[in-house]
């Protein structure tokens, strides 16, 4: 699969509320923000595109993570809208007021994968689409065409041309790519057993408080 389309990047072990529970209150609970709030996000949201779709010299860190907006009041995960760089969804984590370390230790660890999966795919859409471009300008100049068709339409490369181009990309960022999986699964691990943790403390403090209970 290319870089561009990784939108669907794996999420598995992240505890995430149901998308379709999520997408039946979209609407109506947003509407929660204040205005000065909106005006913000989308303030960010339009600077965010601006600084995702300007001339590649541009420094890829400046492509954050989409802001967005979830009920104030949610005792959920919430999903966003992907962001414009990195094509990945931003998951706006809960936070429970009586966290305990171990909760606060899997809530940072899946923030910081969150935003070390962010920048990777920024970079990587931002590289594929600056070498992209510039391969077909020179598949074009060599055979003396412009970067407009007759009818003032962009001039492309057909299929079996850019095929050469995707082949020679992949190849280039094979050893990347294998970088990337290889801590991607690293982090994935450490996830799963911060929250296997996590749920065995919740087991044992219902325990303690039922036999609590009991004693009384």
């Amino acid at each position: 699969m290319l870089p561009e389309c990784r939108a669907g990047s794996p999420v598995c072990t992240w505890s995430l509320a149901s998308l379709s529970r999520l997408e039946s209150r979209d609407l109506n609970d947003r509407q929660t923000c204040t205005g000065d709030r909106k005006a913000e996000d989308y303030m960010w949201s339009r600077a965010n595109q601006l600084f995702c779709w300007a001339s590649p010299l541009l420094p890829c860190c400046w492509c954050q993570v989409s802001r967005f907006c979830p009920p104030r009041k949610s005792c959920y995960d919430w999903i966003g809208p992907p962001d414009k760089c990195s094509n990945l969804r931003p998951v706006h984590f809960y936070i429970p007021e009586n966290e305990s370390p171990l909760e606060q230790k899997l809530r940072e660890l899946r923030q910081e994968t969150q935003e070390w999966n962010q920048q990777f795919w920024a970079n990587q859409n931002l590289t594929f689409r600056k070498e992209k471009e510039e391969f077909i300008h020179s598949r074009l100049k060599a055979k003396g065409l412009g970067l407009r068709a007759e009818s003032g339409q962009k001039a492309t490369l057909n299929a079996e041309e850019m095929a050469d181009f995707y082949k020679e990309f992949l190849s280039k960022n094979f050893q990347k790519h294998m970088y990337y999986n290889r801590d991607w699964y690293k982090r994935n691990f450490a996830i799963t057993y911060f929250m296997g943790k996590v749920a065995l403390e919740k087991i044992w403090n219902k325990l303690r408080l039922k036999q609590k209970k009991t004693i009384n």
